[in-house]
């Protein structure tokens, strides 16, 4: 697709996302939306505190009334917020998450989830068929609606079903000039924690740390942490859709054991018959070993398709109890949006239960390696056809699942996956092992022969 990637669209808003692309999303919501409901629809619009959000927010704004619909302007608010108010209606967010504050970006909601292929494929139509708008008479009208103080009494009633009280536990929020803002440290407050807070004012031009929350950019909140007597530490992207988590130490916790411990304790709390969590094929196998120990399965779909995994398996008839892609996280008993305050509301209720390193001990930690090889992108198909023969011959030991990449999965619970990637000349290779350098070692050699055979 010309312009969706796995999270929407996002990009430079001088050359990608600009004003005229962002009217011609809100008309071509608000065509689609007609198309499919047979009425005038209802769009909600929201962004987040980046200085070219306003300016883009009023450009779907034109392009949804002009397309028929009746917009609700619910302002500067975390995304998974946004995705709470388009609940029965439609949503676009501006955001572009954790990118640099020169980029903006377009995320497209239905009723509470996230667009679909399909959706985003009949969105991407009507860009190239520059729809007009509809006639004079038929244009829509624009409404203030307040949706913050809902959405976080909302997660405050769906954290109380998990853990224990709060009481006091001493959390430090790290809200990187984003969204987590508005939203984290009042939610953890009112559930009794005792929360003090880093960059907790929300500009777009993030002058306290860059959006993406990582080991690096996040040193000031682990130092605070470590410095000082709080049990747990949160760090939030942009839009508040991710969560990293900070032991008291302050070492971050890995993304995948942060999953492992929520999915185990999600399918415990299920009385499911066939409790289903859903990931993503580079998510450690460790989330697999707690699952099934709780009584659960896994069940992996593609990078950014989390919402499109949770329909396959409701779809099969099974039940989907959690799903989540490392740093994001989605509650189905909430609603079907990636929401890291939500995550960071119910992971506190569980430490302030059992403690961390307790929630930890039963998690296999095994080292991990991410590695990207160089790979021209008109070779990648052949290189992954090839690929899908000779790792599985090099690992015979191994179980094998090709439908995103080669994912090879070992009796000892080691991993490795090869995926192409989406957006660059590379062929990404991710692997967690007790042996891990060797296991690297080996897997690149075979992923070397077939692009040098591809590209000879």
């Amino acid at each position: 697709m010309e312009h969706f990637g796995t999270a929407g669209i996002r990009g430079g808003v001088q050359t990608d996302v600009t004003p005229a692309l962002a009217t011609a999303v809100g008309r071509a919501v608000a065509r689609h939306a007609h198309d499919e409901t047979g009425q005038a629809p209802e769009v909600v619009v929201g962004r987040d505190g980046r200085t070219t959000g306003e300016a883009l927010a009023a450009a779907v704004e034109a392009g949804a009334l002009s397309g028929g619909a009746t917009v609700h302007r619910v302002g500067v608010v975390p995304t998974p917020a946004l995705a709470f108010a388009s609940r029965g209606r439609y949503g676009v967010m501006l955001t572009a998450s954790h990118n640099p504050p020169g980029d903006n970006g377009i995320k497209c909601f239905v009723d509470g989830v996230e667009f679909d292929r399909e959706r985003e494929e009949a969105i991407e139509r009507r860009l190239a068929a520059d729809d007009p708008p509809v006639v004079w008479d038929a244009w829509g009208e624009a409404r203030e609606t307040a949706v913050i103080d809902d959405y976080r009494a909302a997660v405050v009633d769906y954290a109380r079903e998990f853990g224990a009280p709060l009481d006091g536990l001493s959390v430090v929020v790290d809200c990187g000039n984003g969204m987590g803002a508005l939203a984290t440290p009042a939610v953890l407050r009112a559930l009794g924690a005792a929360v003090e807070t880093l960059h907790a004012n929300v500009d777009g031009h993030f002058p306290g740390r860059e959006s993406k929350p990582t080991p690096e950019s996040l040193t000031g909140l682990r130092r605070y942490v470590a410095d000082g007597d709080a049990e747990l530490g949160v760090g939030h992207d942009g839009d508040a859709d991710r969560i990293v988590v900070v032991d008291g130490e302050g070492d971050i916790v890995h993304e995948d054991t942060v999953l492992a411990i929520l999915a185990e304790r999600f399918v415990r709390a299920s009385d499911a018959a066939d409790p289903v969590v859903v990931t993503t094929p580079n998510a450690s196998a460790r989330i697999d070993e707690r699952v099934r120990a709780a009584g659960g399965r896994v069940e992996r779909v593609r990078l950014g398709a989390l919402h499109e995994g949770i329909a396959r398996v409701r779809d099969d008839g099974g039940t989907v109890v959690f799903a989540a892609e490392p740093w994001k996280h989605v509650h189905p008993a909430f609603g079907g949006w990636i929401d890291a305050v939500a995550s960071a509301a119910v992971f506190a209720r569980h430490v302030a239960g059992e403690g961390l390193d307790a929630l930890r001990a039963p998690v296999t930690e095994r080292p991990y390696r991410k590695v990207s090889v160089a790979c021209p992108d008109d070779a990648k198909a052949a290189v992954m056809e090839r690929l899908a023969t000779t790792l599985p011959e090099t690992f015979p030991e191994a179980s094998v699942d090709t439908e995103y990449g080669v994912r090879l999965e070992r009796p000892d619970g080691s991993w490795l996956l090869v995926r192409p990637s989406g957006t660059e000349a590379y062929v990404r290779l991710y692997a967690e092992s007790d042996d891990v350098d060797e296991l690297v070692a080996t897997a690149r050699a075979a992923i070397d022969r077939a692009v040098d055979a591809a590209t000879a």
